[in-house]
Parts: C-alpha cells; sequence; structure tokens
C-alpha cells in the first residue's frame, strides 16, 4: 500500500504547529503519561490507524507501560492488568470515538464513573486526548499514511 498523499498538515504547515500544541495541551491535566498512552493506543487501534498505534505503542512502551498492558489493551475489558482509573479512561476513548455506534456515545453512568477517578481537569486531559487522537486518524487513515513511514515514526 502507498500513501495517497503526504500528511495534510505536513502539505500545509500552517496546521502542524496548532496539532501539535494541542496535542502537547492535551498532556498537562495531571493525568498519568502512561494513561494517555493507553487512550491514544486504544483510539488509534479502534480507527485502524497503523501510522499512530506503531507510534503510540513505542511512546507509551518508553512512558513506561508495561508490555503486558501495551499488549493487553485492545482487550482490556478481559484482563486483569488495568486499574479502575485505567478502565474507565479506556471506556473514555472508546466512546469518545465510536459517536456514531449509539445513540447516546457516552452515557451518564460512565461519565459519572469517570468524575470518581478524575478531576474535571484531568478529564479535560483525557478528552482532548481522545479528540486531538481522533484528529490524527483522520488525518493519517483517510491519506494511506505508513506506519515507520516518517524517520521519526522508526
Amino acid at each position: 500500500m502507498q500513501p495517497r498523499m503526504e500528511n495534510p498538515a505536513i502539505i500545509i504547515p500552517e496546521a502542524s504547529q496548532p496539532i501539535q500544541d494541542l496535542y502537547l495541551a492535551s498532556k498537562l491535566g495531571g493525568v498519568p503519561e502512561t494513561t494517555l498512552g493507553l487512550v491514544h493506543l486504544r483510539a488509534s487501534q479502534i480507527n485502524g490507524d497503523s501510522f499512530c498505534v506503531s507510534g503510540d505503542a513505542q511512546r507509551a512502551k518508553e512512558a513506561g507501560l508495561s508490555e503486558q498492558k501495551l499488549l493487553a489493551v485492545g482487550a482490556w475489558r478481559d484482563t486483569p492488568f488495568f486499574t479502575d482509573a485505567e478502565r474507565v479512561a479506556l471506556a473514555l476513548a472508546e466512546a469518545g470515538t465510536r459517536l456514531a455506534d449509539r445513540s447516546d456515545p457516552l452515557p451518564d453512568e460512565l461519565w459519572q464513573e469517570a468524575t470518581k477517578h478524575y478531576s474535571e481537569k484531568e478529564l479535560a486531559s483525557i478528552l482532548l486526548t481522545i479528540a486531538v487522537t481522533n484528529l490524527f486518524s483522520r488525518l493519517n487513515v483517510t491519506t494511506r499514511q505508513l506506519a515507520g513511514s516518517r524517520e521519526w515514526d522508526r
């Protein structure tokens, strides 16, 4: 498979820095880097974004995510490796990525559970991470960006 074109944020360089700034800002809410890595990885998996999945896995590992969790993130509901807070973050990632899959994409029960584990600022961080991940995926998947296709992704 070949990319259809270069990533749009590279073709229009004025878009690249604001997107990167949003990505960096999403990390400022006090949520552990490993949790945000799980969120980013899970949303990328759902979107079929091989470019981000490859990079996300590496960055999550560098942030200290265990190999066990990294390998199990796709089946997080059925494994004992995740904390309750991580499970809520993963559920938010799935709900925030699969908006069209149900009439109430993020049920009140999930939101209430999330507020037991995270402050408003931490929730903002998680939601921004979900949003920017989905932005990355929309650009990467539609233009067929390939895992390992850029020097910094290897």
